[in-house]
C-alpha cells in the first residue's frame, strides 16, 4: 500500500483558503487538503495562517528519522478557536490518524520544494531546503524555542530584550507566556570586551568584536544554525525578532577581524550560509528583507569593513575565506548591481540638469573616519581631572580630547580616564 512507504504530515482542519506551507513552499488550501506526503529525512517546518493575507503565522518544526517500519506520522491540528498549528501527540490518536491514512491518501500533496525559475527558454530547478537548514539541530531547536521537543512557533514570538525596545509598552506588556520567547544567543553589540576592561582595549573590542564572537557560544556551529533558523522564520512566517537577531547575527561576524584567522571554516560557514539566503530573499513577503536600493545598505557597509579587515591577515586559511566573499559579492554584483572595492574619490563637482555645478561629500563607509555609533566626542576637562590626568599646566592641556561614544557615560571613572589619556 503507497501509504505505508513514506512519511507523512496531517494538517487536519485548516479553513478552505488558508495559507499552508511546508518548507520553502506555501499554498492556498482546498476542502481534499489533509497534509503533505513522501517527506524526506530531516528537519520540515510546516506552518499556516487562516487566510493569505498578512496575519498571525504558526508553524511547527519536526523531524523525520525513518528509523523504524511503518514510517513517521506527524499529526497537527488546526485549532479554530486560537487560530493556531497544534501538535497532537496523544499515541492514541496518532495510531487512529494512521490507520485512517487509506482512506485520506489522495487528498494529501505530494512533498516537493522544486522551484521552476524560466530564463529564455531555459528552465532551472533548485531545491535548497536542505542547504538552508544544515546547521539546524534538534538541540539547537529546543534551545531557541524553549519548549522541549514540542517546536512551536509564530509570527508573535520575541525575544525579551526586542520587546524592550518597542516605544510604548508598559511592564506587564513585556510578559511573554510560555512558549513565546526567543531564546537567541545573547548579542550586545554596545559592550563587545571583557568586564573590567578600560582604555585601549575597549577601543580595540569596539573596533574589532572578535572577542564578543569568541566568548558567545562554545559551539560555533550555533552560530551558523541560529542565522539560519532565524532567516527561515523571517521567510515563512514574517518573525519580526528573527530578523533582529539575524542583523545582529551578521553585524557582528563582520566586525570580526582577528577570529577570521583563528576560525575561519565559521566564517566561510557563515558567507555560504549568507550567500544561499539572499538568493531567496525575493520570496520574503512584505519587503522585510530588501536588497535593492538604500535598503541593502547594511549588509553593504558590513561586507566593505570585513572585507578591508581581511587585508592585514596573513593566515593561509584566511584565503579560502576571501574566495568565499569573492562568491558572494559577486552574486550581489550580477543580481542587484551592488560595486565594492577600488578607490572612490570623497569629494567632487556634481553637475545638475540646470548645468549647475555643485561641490559635493560622498558618505561612504570608512572605519577610520569613526562615523556613526564611534565617532569621536569632544571632552572639557575640569582642572581637576586636568591634574588627575598629569597634565601641569595650561600649555600642556590640549585644546581637545576625543573618545568613543560607547565610554561617553556621564560618570566614567576618572581611573579608566587616566588608562586611556
Amino acid at each position: 500500500m503507497e501509504s505505508s512507504e513514506a512519511p507523512v504530515v496531517l494538517m487536519l482542519g485548516l479553513p478552505e483558503g488558508a495559507l499552508g506551507g511546508i518548507d520553502l513552499l506555501s499554498f492556498t488550501t482546498t476542502p481534499r487538503f489533509r497534509g503533505v506526503k513522501g517527506i524526506s529525512t530531516g528537519l520540515h517546518f510546516a506552518f499556516a495562517s487562516p487566510t493569505t493575507a498578512f496575519s498571525e503565522r504558526h508553524g511547527i518544526w519536526f523531524d523525520i528519522t525513518n528509523n523504524g517500519n511503518p514510517p513517521d506520522v506527524i499529526v497537527t491540528q488546526w485549532d479554530a478557536a486560537s487560530e493556531a498549528l497544534v501538535r497532537i501527540t496523544d499515541e492514541t490518536e496518532i495510531l487512529r490518524q494512521r490507520a485512517n491514512l487509506g482512506s485520506i491518501w489522495n487528498g494529501l500533496t505530494p512533498y516537493r520544494q522544486e522551484v521552476a525559475k524560466t530564463e529564455g527558454d531555459d528552465v532551472e530547478v533548485s531545491s535548497d531546503w536542505s542547504t538552508l537548514t544544515a546547521s539546524i539541530t534538534p538541540t539547537l531547536l529546543s534551545r531557541l524555542l524553549g519548549n522541549g521537543a514540542d517546536w512551536k512557533v509564530s509570527s508573535a514570538n520575541s525575544s525579551r530584550r526586542d520587546l524592550e525596545d518597542i516605544p510604548g509598552l508598559v511592564d506587564q506588556d513585556l510578559d511573554l507566556q510560555p512558549g513565546e520567547e526567543l531564546h537567541f544567543l545573547p548579542i550586545d553589540l554596545k559592550q563587545t570586551w571583557r568586564e573590567g576592561a578600560t582604555g585601549r582595549e575597549r577601543t580595540d573590542a569596539a573596533q574589532d568584536r572578535s572577542w564578543a564572537l569568541n566568548n558567545l557560544t562554545h559551539n560555533p556551529l550555533e552560530i551558523i544554525g541560529e542565522l539560519q533558523f532565524c532567516f527561515l522564520m523571517i521567510l515563512t512566517i514574517n518573525n519580526f525578532s528573527c530578523l533582529e537577531q539575524w542583523k545582529r547575527l551578521l553585524t557582528l561576524l563582520f566586525t570580526c577581524k582577528s577570529a577570521v584567522a583563528e576560525q575561519p571554516d565559521l566564517f566561510i560557514a557563515a558567507i555560504a550560509a549568507l550567500r544561499i539566503q539572499l538568493q531567496h530573499c525575493k520570496d520574503a513577503e512584505g519587503g522585510l528583507i530588501d536588497l535593492a536600493d538604500e535598503g541593502g545598505s547594511l549588509l553593504k557597509s558590513l561586507l566593505v569593513r570585513f572585507r578591508k579587515g581581511l587585508t592585514g591577515l596573513d593566515a593561509i586559511d584566511v584565503q579560502d575565506v576571501v574566495d568565499e566573499l569573492d562568491d558572494l559579492e559577486e552574486y550581489l554584483k550580477q543580481e542587484y548591481g551592488w560595486q565594492f572595492g577600488g578607490s572612490f574619490a570623497k569629494t567632487g563637482l556634481l553637475e545638475l540638469e540646470d548645468g549647475e555645478q555643485v561641490r559635493m561629500d560622498t558618505t561612504a563607509f570608512d572605519e577610520d573616519d569613526e562615523t556613526g555609533e564611534f565617532a569621536p566626542q569632544v571632552v572639557d576637562l575640569t582642572p581637576e581631572q586636568a591634574k588627575l590626568l598629569g597634565v601641569q599646566d595650561e600649555v600642556d592641556l590640549p585644546q581637545t580630547l576625543t573618545r568613543t561614544s560607547d565610554e561617553s557615560e556621564d560618570n566614567q571613572d576618572l581611573e579608566d580616564m587616566d588608562s586611556r589619556y
